[in-house]
C-alpha cells in the first residue's frame, strides 16, 4: 500500500514538472507560498486537506478557510493541506495522464487524507464539488465510500441547506469552525486508533457533536404535490441540529500568518475580520440572520493583530472586514490608530463594506490618505416602499448625501449595488433605479451636476434564501427577469454610467439550488459530469442543467417561481441557525406590510431567538474593552 503511495506522489511531481509549462497561471499549483505550513503527511496522524471549490485565486480570498488551516497546522498531531479546483486545461491534462487531483503542499492524493473539507460558499459552485471528488477518485455518494476512503465534511452558509448535496457529504458543520473543529479531529483519532474502523457507527458518534449534521441519519418523505411531508432524526440524532458560535471571538484571532498568494487573488490584502453578525435585519440577506448573534473583537486585540498580519505578509492593504464595517462601536478610534501606525509604511487601510450614509463616507476619506481602494453603496432598492419592505434602512436622500460627500472627498468612481425582483415590486420599482442615478448624475455634487463622475451600477437579481424571512417568498421566472434588464439598460443610457446585471439563468439555478431538496442530488451529480462549471459564465449551460433536471423529474420553476404558506416545511427545517421560524414569518408579513424592524442594538429586543437558543448574546467592543 506505501509503495502504491509512494509511486502515486512520484508520478504527481514528474507530472507537474512536465506539466507546468503548458498550463495559464502554473503558480497556482506550486504550494510553496510564503507562510506555507508544509508539514509533512503521515500516515499515523491527522492528514486534513480543506478544499475550496474554485479556482486558487479565489479560494486564496477565502477568510474561513484560512481560519481553519491555522487551527489544525498549529496542532502537533495535525496537518492541514490546501486544495482547489484546478482551471480546465489542467483538468484536462491530469484527467490524460490519470494524475488524481492532490494536496497543494504535499503533493499527496486528496483520497489518502483522512479529512476532506469542504466550503459550501455559494450554490453555483455546488457541481465543482462533485468535480472535485471525481478528480480525485473518491465517490460523490458517500453511501459508496468504505473504511479507507476519507470523510468528506461540508461547511459555510451552504450547509445551512446542503440537501442538494446530502447524498454526497459524510457530515457538514453548521456555523463557526474554530473550537468544533478540535472536537472533530479528536474523534477522527479515537477512530482511527480503533481495530475494526466502522464508518456508520463513527458517523453515529460524530452525530452527537453540537453542530454536526450527518445527513445520512435523517429521513424525508414527500407529498404528491413534491412538498416534504415529513423530516425525521434516526439513531439519536439530533433535531434539530443547533450551529456552533463562538461565544468570545477575542480568544480567537487567526489568521496570524495568512498565506501570501502566489498569483493575484480576487482580494488581494490581509483581512481583519473585527466584528461576526449583524442585527440590521436587512430581510433579504442570509448572511445577516444566521452569523447572529454580534460580537465584536476588542479594539486593542485588532490593532495589535492587524498590525502582526501585515508584519507577517508584506501587504500593502488591510481591510477592516465584517458585514458592515462602519457599525463597529469604535470604528473611528479603531481606522485611525491602524492607519496612522500602517500610514508611515505606505500601507492602506480599508473597509470593503460601508453604509449608505456620510459618516461612512466621512471614515472611507479618513483611510483615503493612503491610497483610494475604492468605493462601495448597496441601497438595493430605490423606491421608498420596497426600501421599507427590505428593512434596509435607506432613503434616496441618505444616497445622494453619501454620493456628495464622497465626491467633495475626491472620489470620483463609485459603485452602487441594486436588486430586482424583491418581494411586491412593480415594474415602477425598476424604473425608480433609473430615476434615482439619474438624480446623482445631476446633484451629486452638492445638487451640481458631478463633473468626472463614474457610476458603476451592478444589479443582481433576487434569490430567496433559507432561514431569511424571504424564504417563503417566489423568485421572478426569466421572462420576468429580462423584462427588468430591458427596462435598465434603456433607462441607464446616461454619460458617465455603466451598468452590470447577474446573468438570469444563472441566478434562476441558484434559486433552484438555494430552496432545493435531496431530489437534486442526481441532477447536481449528472450536471457535473456533463461539464458544468456554474460559477463562469463562459461554461455555465442552463441547456445542460435543464437535461439533467428533467432527467431528476425535476421542475425548476417549482422551486423558484411559486410563494410558500406559512405551514410548508422546507427541506431545511431540521436545521437550524437560532431563529425562531415565527419571527421570520412576522418578519416577512411585515415586508408585505411595507413596516420596518428596528435595530436591536439601539433598542428593545426583537425576539429573533438566536440569543437563548444559542447561548450567547450580543457583545459590543465597548463592553469588552
Amino acid at each position: 500500500m506505501e509503495k502504491v503511495a509512494t509511486e502515486t506522489e512520484d508520478a504527481v511531481r514528474s507530472f507537474l514538472a512536465e506539466e507546468l509549462g503548458e498550463v495559464s497561471r502554473p503558480g497556482r499549483y506550486l504550494g510553496i507560498e510564503v507562510n506555507a505550513y508544509r508539514k509533512p503527511f503521515t500516515p499515523g496522524g491527522l492528514n486534513c486537506v480543506l478544499v475550496y471549490p474554485d479556482v486558487y485565486e479565489i479560494g486564496m480570498s477565502h477568510l474561513g478557510l484560512a481560519v481553519l488551516y491555522e487551527e489544525i497546522n498549529e496542532r502537533e498531531d495535525a496537518m492541514a493541506d490546501r486544495a482547489y479546483l484546478p482551471w480546465v486545461d489542467m483538468q484536462e491534462r491530469m484527467l490524460k495522464r490519470k494524475i488524481p487531483l492532490f494536496g497543494l503542499e504535499s503533493r499527496v492524493p486528496l483520497s489518502r487524507f483522512d479529512l476532506v473539507g469542504i466550503t459550501l460558499q455559494h450554490e453555483l459552485t455546488y457541481t465543482n464539488v462533485v468535480r472535485i471528488l471525481s478528480l480525485s477518485g473518491i465517490s460523490p455518494f458517500a453511501s459508496q465510500r468504505d473504511d479507507e476512503l476519507p470523510l468528506v465534511v461540508g461547511g459555510g452558509p451552504g450547509a445551512f441547506n446542503p440537501e442538494p448535496l446530502a447524498e454526497i457529504f459524510d457530515f457538514l458543520v453548521l456555523g463557526e469552525g474554530e473550537e468544533v473543529v478540535h472536537e472533530i479531529l479528536e474523534a477522527v483519532s479515537e477512530w482511527k486508533k480503533a481495530r475494526k474502523r466502522d464508518r456508520r457507527g463513527f458517523l453515529r458518534s460524530c452525530a452527537s457533536i453540537a453542530g454536526v449534521y450527518v445527513p445520512s441519519l435523517y429521513e424525508v418523505d414527500y407529498h404528491p404535490d413534491g412538498k416534504v411531508a415529513e423530516i425525521r432524526a434516526r439513531e439519536g440524532a439530533p433535531f434539530p441540529v443547533l450551529k456552533r458560535v463562538v461565544k468570545d471571538l477575542d480568544v480567537h484571532t487567526r489568521p496570524r500568518r495568512p498565506v501570501v498568494p502566489l498569483v493575484e487573488s480576487v482580494h488581494d490584502r490581509c483581512s481583519l475580520e473585527i466584528f461576526r453578525g449583524c442585527t440590521r435585519g436587512c430581510r433579504f440577506c442570509q448572511a445577516g440572520m444566521i452569523y447572529r448573534p454580534l460580537r465584536e473583537r476588542g479594539e486593542e486585540v485588532l490593532r495589535r493583530w492587524g498590525v502582526e498580519m501585515i508584519d507577517a505578509t508584506g501587504s500593502d492593504e488591510l481591510s477592516l472586514s465584517s458585514l458592515s464595517s462602519a457599525d463597529y462601536t469604535r470604528i473611528l478610534s479603531l481606522a485611525e490608530s491602524l492607519s496612522g501606525e500602517l500610514g508611515r509604511r505606505c500601507v492602506a487601510v480599508s473597509l470593503p463594506s460601508l453604509r449608505t450614509d456620510t459618516f461612512s463616507v466621512e471614515l472611507a476619506t479618513r483611510l483615503g490618505k493612503v491610497r483610494k481602494t475604492g468605493l462601495t453603496f448597496a441601497p438595493e432598492a430605490a423606491s421608498p416602499r420596497l426600501q421599507a419592505a427590505i428593512n434596509k434602512g435607506v432613503s434616496d436622500q441618505d444616497l445622494l448625501e453619501a454620493v456628495s460627500a464622497a465626491y467633495c472627498g475626491g472620489w470620483r468612481k463609485m459603485k452602487i449595488y441594486f436588486m430586482v425582483g424583491l418581494p411586491g415590486e412593480e415594474e415602477e420599482d425598476v424604473e425608480a433605479i433609473c430615476h434615482l442615478v439619474r438624480r446623482i448624475m445631476r446633484e451629486g455634487d452638492g445638487g451640481r451636476p458631478p463633473k468626472g463622475l463614474r457610476l458603476s451600477v451592478s444589479v443582481s437579481t433576487f434569490v430567496p434564501k433559507p432561514h431569511t424571512p424571504f424564504q417563503w417568498a417566489r423568485q421572478l421566472s426569466l421572462p420576468d427577469t429580462a423584462r427588468r434588464h430591458f427596462i435598465l439598460k434603456e433607462g441607464l443610457r446616461m454619460r458617465g454610467v455603466t451598468w452590470k446585471w447577474h446573468t438570469r439563468e444563472m441566478s434562476y439555478l441558484e434559486g433552484v439550488l438555494a430552496r432545493g431538496d435531496r431530489r437534486l442530488t442526481p441532477a447536481v451529480v449528472a450536471a457535473a459530469e456533463e461539464g458544468c462549471l456554474d460559477n463562469w459564465s463562459e461554461f455555465f449551460s442552463w441547456e445542460r442543467w435543464r437535461k439533467a433536471l428533467e432527467k431528476a423529474g425535476l421542475d425548476p420553476a417549482w422551486y423558484v417561481e411559486r410563494e410558500r404558506d406559512s405551514e410548508e416545511i422546507f427541506p431545511w427545517d431540521h436545521l437550524s441557525a437560532g431563529l425562531d421560524k415565527s419571527f421570520l414569518w412576522e418578519e416577512y408579513s411585515k415586508a408585505l406590510r411595507g413596516e420596518t424592524t428596528p435595530d436591536c442594538r439601539f433598542g428593545e429586543c426583537v425576539s429573533c431567538g438566536v440569543c437563548p437558543h444559542t447561548g450567547t448574546e450580543t457583545r459590543l467592543a465597548k463592553e469588552v474593552g
